[in-house]
């Protein structure tokens, strides 16, 4: 019954997660290995940056990851501790027609006896200590990413880690020198997750994609360390309104943006942007707005609220006004330099 019922919860998952499984003789694991994985899209997103001959993913897991960077390689090796999980995924790849080599072994004794290099080497630390709380250093992660950096760079030419969307991009580069590209993933606005790419060979500055799947914009790319030199100007609500994508707000990029796309900055700790022009690619949403003040308010009225830079969050302000969430109208409480504003889209 217990089978079963991981069956069950696998398919289910599967259908909004990586709907390419639901096929006769799949088979699923428990719902832990499944939380952990990769979804689809962001898989088939990294899929479409990575190529060569030999490729490995050293902390495999489930395999999602695995199964769509592999399609542009023609060795393919998986290593997994778990004896179980590893079983499961050599099981569905015969299913799906995917050759590779599986090996059960803990990730460390692998690089102790491994003689073999790759184009490029995949992993996905895990992020829960030993009393399963989230951890986000890489020094806590296991493998411990700082102990073995060398070692992995001396079997590839590219190293590619995917870690958590908490983690800090600054951190990131002061404690590892080889990195030469971040990707901060997220899918309908939701970052699911940082990937850094490390190399050997000295490629210059570090380049950075900010990307929104499946929201019709387009990847920012920035170079690290842009923000440090760049610099906003201040404004009131002018006739529109921009609200940057999670991705961007992660990268910490607030005043590249501002000069990338001509816009001004409500406040210097309101990440908001105003012009009079609309900027059709800008990266995240756009609305056309007014000034409102206490009084034009009315209760009861609709609005999707957003609270930025405001003593009160949406909740309080739902509760304050009398106002109901939904609809396609917007209210935003924020603040310029001149103080609390009010702005709705029209």
């Amino acid at each position: 019954m217990q089978e079963i019922v991981q069956q069950i919860k696998g398919k289910q998952v599967a259908q909004k997660k990586f709907p390419f499984l639901l096929k006769e003789g799949i088979i699923f694991p428990p719902q832990l290995s499944l939380e952990q994985s990769s979804s689809e899209k962001t898989a088939l997103y990294k899929s479409e940056i990575l190529k060569g001959k030999k490729f490995i993913d050293l902390t495999s897991g489930f395999g999602i990851d695995a199964y769509y960077l592999s399609k542009n390689f023609d060795e393919i090796t998986l290593v997994e501790q778990n004896s179980d999980l590893l079983e499961i995924v050599e099981h569905n790849w015969t299913v799906l027609q995917r050759k590779a080599k599986f090996i059960n072994q803990k990730l460390e004794d692998f690089l102790n006896e491994n003689k073999e290099t790759f184009d490029v080497i995949y992993l996905d630390p895990a992020r829960r200590d030993n009393n399963k709380n989230k951890v986000f250093l890489l020094e806590d992660l296991s493998p411990d990413i700082l102990e073995i950096q060398e070692k992995l760079l001396s079997i590839s030419n590219v190293v590619v880690i995917k870690l958590s969307p908490l983690i800090d991009l600054k951190y990131l580069v002061s404690v590892l020198p080889s990195i030469f590209r971040i990707d901060i993933i997220a899918l309908k606005n939701d970052v699911k997750e940082v990937v850094i790419f490390l190399s050997k060979e000295n490629l210059g500055e570090i380049t950075c994609n900010c990307v929104n799947l499946e929201s019709g914009e387009s990847t920012f790319t920035f170079k690290f360390g842009e923000e440090e030199n760049a610099h906003s100007e201040y404004d009131e609500p002018e006739k529109f309104i921009y609200i940057p994508n999670n991705s961007i707000l992660k990268a910490g990029i607030f005043n590249v943006i501002s000069e990338k796309f001509g816009l001004k900055k409500l406040h210097p700790n309101t990440h908001l942007y105003t012009s009079n022009e609309k900027i059709n690619d800008f990266p995240g949403r756009i609305l056309e707005v007014e000034v409102v003040g206490n009084k034009q308010i009315k209760k009861k009225s609709q609005f999707n609220i957003i609270s930025k830079n405001y003593p009160l969050k949406p909740e309080e302000i739902k509760k304050k006004y009398g106002l109901k969430d939904g609809g396609e109208s917007y209210i935003i409480f924020t603040q310029s330099k001149k103080g609390k504003i009010i702005v709705k889209s029209v």
